[in-house]
């Protein structure tokens, strides 16, 4: 299958030619129509295809973001806040915290989309890096004189008025790690400026395993590490629209993932809901001076990932509202299973709320403890946001585990949905796979396919796996944990307790 090739006209087009192309966005289905038809170039399975939008195992992720424009409608209280910047409710993906308030906000947002989709809904790196955009281009320009923060304002007042979705292009393939990008044997293993006119830049490299790459309507390239002197091409912050000519998308594959293509519901355990990595290759791509934010200020890259990480670490209590519907599950099952007093079972599912309220409860104090920017903007406290990481990479492991435990073997063995509808096996199938006698068959598969899909299958890729390397490997928590937990200040304290005289 072989898709329609962008114009060449779009290789120089705009800022506003590239605004032009896309439509205002209210609903859910405003959402989805706005990707139809985009002439992007994205591989699956060896192949490209022709309409992304309504391939059936890339369906599921789009679903999930359309979810963060339908709670918008549904709970604007929620969803929604107050632009000053437009003087209008805009999606909360796309606000600018002016106070504690309004993280406090998102974090609660962010919990209950969790609930809903069961999965990664893909939107909260876009509005992390608009979140730092607005102080590290204030800082730039404070140093350099640019005019990077006017034209960062100009973009978001577009996006707001749009209702637009950013996907955040950060990870390099970084290809020899003891090496800088400079040094590289091949100079594309980080994404860099490859040329320039007087309209703009062209980037090239790749941005490996973005979340929701392809489902949303632009990119923002961004540094991914410290960068030196003689990395300054590699210093490059911009927005490209995502049907921009020369970008061509590879899909990530996800465990079961092919079940979405199988026909029927159950196998997939959550078929409406999943989320989406992609590898995105960007060959020579324009960036108009207007959408360009960082160009050579490669002292700044440092801090711009400190501050995104610091965003976006404490954004990992979504995995609170995935924690929520784990919990659920589990709870289902041993109801299903007739043991739902038995105290062991009672204790494992205190334990499981113990550990995501622990997860909840460190994200929302970084965000309660928000400081503000020179820019105005308010950022999580750094510490609070890292030990919120740092337990997503432990606990939901645990909280899978023992759901797990409570659903029993028949988790992973369990037959097909084919084999329920024959009518031979089906007949066994119902009769041996059932547990109370007043709950249907089917269901109790169901809330099993449930636990499968979470823990082990397509899903586990937004609960498990994601909850380890997204925003960083634990490794990464550690280390900003260890720059900032001021132990001279504690020896300070227990050295007076102790009667210790102070120098």
């Amino acid at each position: 299958m072989n898709a329609v090739s962008p114009p060449a006209s779009r290789r120089h087009d705009s800022a506003q030619a590239r605004w032009e192309r896309l439509p205002v966005i209210r609903t859910g289905e405003d959402y989805i129509a706005s990707l139809k038809g985009r002439g992007t170039r994205l591989f699956l399975f060896g192949e490209l295809i022709d309409e992304p939008a309504d391939h059936p195992m890339i369906r599921p992720s789009i679903n999930a973001l359309r979810a963060t424009y339908d709670l918008a409608i549904e709970d604007p209280e929620l969803a929604t806040a107050h632009s000053p910047l437009i003087d209008a409710p805009v999606n909360r993906f796309l606000h600018m915290p002016t106070g504690p308030h309004d993280l406090v906000m998102k974090n609660r947002m962010q919990r209950r989309l969790g609930q809903i989709t069961g999965t990664c809904f893909q939107r909260c790196t876009g509005l992390d890096t608009l979140s730092v955009l607005h102080s590290i281009t204030w800082d730039i320009d404070a140093k350099h004189g640019t005019g990077y923060h006017r034209r960062y304002l100009e973009f978001l007042k577009e996006a707001q008025r749009r209702n637009v979705l950013i996907a955040a292009g950060m990870t390099d393939p970084k290809g020899d790690r003891s090496k800088r990008p400079a040094e590289q044997a091949d100079p594309d293993m980080f994404l860099h400026i490859t040329d320039r006119n007087e309209d703009g830049v062209f980037v090239r490299g790749v941005k490996a395993h973005m979340t929701g790459g392809w489902n949303q309507h632009w990119i923002c390239v961004m540094p991914t590490m410290n960068l030196g002197e003689d990395d300054r091409d590699y210093a490059v912050v911009g927005m490209i629209p995502g049907d921009a000519e020369g970008i061509t998308y590879i899909y990530g594959r996800q465990a079961s993932d092919t079940r979405s293509m199988e026909g029927g519901d159950m196998d997939q355990g959550n078929a409406q809901y999943g989320g989406q990595e992609v590898w995105v290759y960007f060959d020579d791509v324009f960036i108009p001076h207007e959408h360009l934010f960082m160009d050579g200020e490669h002292e700044f890259a440092q801090e711009m990932v400190a501050r995104f990480t610091a965003y976006h670490r404490a954004s990992y209590v979504c995995k609170t509202g995935l924690g929520d519907v784990m919990v659920g599950a589990a709870a289902t099952i041993a109801d299903y299973n007739g043991v739902d007093k038995v105290s062991h079972i009672k204790d494992k599912l205190v334990e499981m709320v113990h550990l995501n309220e622990t997860i909840f409860s460190s994200g929302i104090a970084s965000s309660h403890e928000a400081k503000p920017l020179d820019s105005g903007i308010y950022m999580n406290d750094g510490m609070l946001a890292n030990v919120c990481k740092h337990n997503v990479t432990r606990f939901p492991y645990e909280i899978a585990r023992l759901a797990q435990d409570l659903a029993g073997g028949i988790v992973a063995t369990m037959p097909s949905e084919k084999d329920l509808e024959n009518e031979e096996a089906g007949a066994i199938i119902r009769r041996f796979l059932k547990g109370r006698d007043d709950i249907p068959t089917e269901d109790r598969m169901r809330i099993l396919r449930l636990i499968e899909n979470m823990t082990l299958g397509r899903n586990a890729v937004g609960y498990l796996t994601e909850s380890m390397h997204g925003a960083g490997s634990p490794q990464a928590q550690r280390i900003q944990i260890l720059r900032g937990m001021d132990v001279e200040h504690k020896k300070w304290h227990a050295r007076k307790l102790a009667g210790i005289e102070q120098a």
